[in-house]
C-alpha cells in the first residue's frame, strides 16, 4: 500500500493462541498490566471472579487459577469474605531532579503514554518476555485508533534472551533436569512477541500509522535487569528480583519455582538534558550505547 511500510523481523517461533492450560497465563498477565499502569491502584479492590470472567470472556476456574498465581507472585491478598486487594504495585523513582511530572509518571504506563504522544515514537526495550510491553504497546493502539494521539512513525527494537540460554531462572527448585519452567517461560515470550507483531501490523493494514518497524532480536544474555529507551531522552531502568515462588504449570501442576519478578520491582526513570555532563544525561546515553553495542554484535 502506497507510503505504508511494516517491517517484523522476529525469532522465527510461530505461536499459537489456543490455549491448552494458556488462558490463565494471558488473564494473570492482564491483570498484572492494570495494577502497573493504575487502572487497579494499590490497596484497591479487583473485580469480582464472575465480573472479571464475563468481562475477559474466560471460566471464573481460569480467573481463580490467573488469581492464585498473583497471590504467589505477591501482587495481591486476600481475607476470606473481602474479596482480593491489590498490594503491590510497580513503582518508578526519578533519578534526575524535577524529571518525573506532576500527577505523572508514577507508573510505567504514563511515561509510555507521553511517549507515543510524539509523531515519531522509537522504543529500545530490554526484557525477559515482553510481557508487560505487549500490554502497553495495546493501550497505546487503543489511543490511535480512538484518534486520541497520532504518531506518524512508531520504531520498536525489542531485545529478548536466546532459548538457547540455559537459564538459571525459572526452574524447579526440587528438580533442576525438569524443564518444563523454561518452555514455560518461552512459550510466554512467543506469546507476546506475536501479539506485539499482530498489534503493530494492524496499525499499517488499518492505514492508522504511516510507517512501522518493529525488530525483534534475542541475545545469549540472562537478563539481570529490564531496560526501556524512550526516544533517546529517557531511559526506565530497574533490577529483575530472585526469588522463590509457586508456579502453576499447565497442567495444573503446582511447582516451588526459583524465579525471577519484574513487573513489580522499582524504576529508576533517568532524563536526557541540555547538559551532555548531568548524570541523566549520563545514563541515557549510556544505556542506549550498551543497547546498540548489544544488538549489533550479539543479537540473532
Amino acid at each position: 500500500m502506497d507510503g505504508k511500510r511494516y517491517v517484523p523481523v522476529v525469532d522465527g517461533h510461530q505461536t499459537s493462541d489456543g490455549g491448552r492450560g494458556r488462558k490463565f497465563q494471558r488473564v494473570a498477565g492482564e491483570l498484572r498490566s492494570r495494577m502497573t499502569d493504575g487502572t487497579y491502584r494499590l490497596r484497591s479492590f479487583l473485580p469480582s471472579e464472575r465480573d472479571l470472567a464475563e468481562e475477559l470472556a474466560v471460566s471464573r476456574d481460569t480467573v481463580q487459577r490467573a488469581l492464585r498465581e498473583l497471590a504467589d507472585e505477591g501482587w495481591i491478598a486476600s481475607r476470606q469474605g473481602s474479596g482480593w486487594r491489590v498490594v503491590k504495585t510497580q513503582r518508578i523513582q526519578s533519578a534526575t531532579p524535577g524529571a518525573t511530572r506532576s500527577g505523572r509518571g508514577a507508573t510505567l504506563g504514563p511515561l509510555i503514554s507521553e511517549a507515543f504522544e510524539r509523531p515519531e515514537v522509537t522504543l529500545d526495550v530490554y526484557t525477559l518476555t515482553s510481557e508487560s510491553l505487549d500490554a502497553h504497546i495495546r493501550l497505546q493502539v487503543e489511543r490511535i485508533r480512538a484518534g486520541s494521539i497520532r504518531p506518524e512513525r512508531i520504531e520498536l527494537r525489542v531485545l529478548l534472551p536466546s532459548e538457547s540460554l540455559v537459564m538459571p531462572y525459572p526452574r524447579n527448585m526440587d528438580d533442576r533436569t525438569d524443564d518444563r519452567p523454561r518452555e514455560r517461560l518461552w512459550a510466554i515470550s512467543r506469546h507476546h512477541t506475536q501479539s506485539l507483531r499482530n498489534k503493530l501490523r494492524e496499525l499499517v493494514t488499518e492505514e492508522l500509522v504511516g510507517h512501522v518497524d518493529l525488530l525483534i532480536r534475542r541475545a545469549p544474555l540472562v537478563p539481570a535487569f529490564k531496560l526501556y529507551l524512550l526516544n533517546g531522552v529517557e531511559a526506565l531502568h530497574g533490577m529483575y528480583e530472585v526469588t522463590d515462588r509457586s508456579m502453576e504449570l499447565d497442567n495444573g501442576e503446582v511447582i516451588t519455582a526459583l524465579d525471577v519478578l519484574g513487573l513489580g520491582a522499582t524504576l529508576t526513570h533517568h532524563v536526557k538534558d541540555g547538559n551532555p555532563d548531568s548524570p541523566g544525561s549520563v545514563f541515557v546515553d549510556s544505556m542506549q550505547t550498551w543497547f546498540d553495542s548489544v544488538w549489533n554484535r550479539l543479537g540473532e
